[in-house]
């Protein structure tokens, strides 16, 4: 199993550490969702990638956890202003999951799709390279539902609404689609030490 601590390198707890606009949230993780909760048992949970890529794949739950284990622990950024340091989430790279559909050379950005059907647009440069999970685990037990249990994507270093909740697949793309949010005015890639959480910024 390989760990990928935040990129930042900045210190934990010191104010540098927040992005712009941000507070420390402590020991707290607000639940923020565009949705209601689901009820989805891991035994109802898939996982697919399609779109430009060789070969599209579904993986269940076994076939999921059957992949190379991975760890991030780091930092994460909600755009609704709040931050929480030294999380630790545990799942699966989702290099693994791409290496096995191999994107096309054209392949530029996904789509990331919701159990619920909520969506979020990336770059792909963005989910590869060691830069995003589907984490199942946080702090070492099952992620719980309102927190995007059974699985959820984590893409750390952009704002949290990127990390889609209840993920269900990514559609790989040659051109930027917009996603809910983005659909509704926030910024298309959302990074939060530029500040990008509006349409403009």
């Amino acid at each position: 199993m390989n760990v990928t601590r935040g990129f930042t390198g900045r210190p934990r707890v010191h104010n540098e550490a927040l992005p712009p606009g941000q507070y420390d949230a402590g020991d707290d993780w607000p639940v923020l969702s565009a949705e209601v909760t689901p009820d989805l048992t891991p035994a109802e949970w898939s996982f697919r990638v399609d779109g430009l890529v060789e070969e599209p794949r579904s993986w269940t739950w076994d076939e999921a956890h059957a992949l190379p284990q991975s760890v991030y622990e780091g930092d994460i950024h909600c755009v609704t202003s709040w931050s929480k340091f030294g999380v630790r989430f545990g799942g699966v790279s989702l290099d693994a999951f791409l290496s096995v559909v191999r994107p096309h050379v054209s392949a530029t950005h996904v789509v990331a799709y919701s159990h619920t059907g909520y969506t979020t647009n990336l770059p792909l440069a963005d989910v590869t390279g060691g830069r995003a999970w589907i984490a199942w685990e946080y702090d070492g037990r099952p992620l719980t539902p309102e927190h995007g249990g059974p699985a959820r994507l984590l893409v750390p270093h952009l704002y949290f609404w990127k990390s889609a909740k209840w993920i269900a697949g990514l559609r790989v793309l040659d051109h930027e689609e917009a996603g809910f949010w983005e659909q509704n005015g926030y910024h298309a890639r959302g990074n939060p030490w530029e500040e990008q959480r509006y349409s403009g910024d």
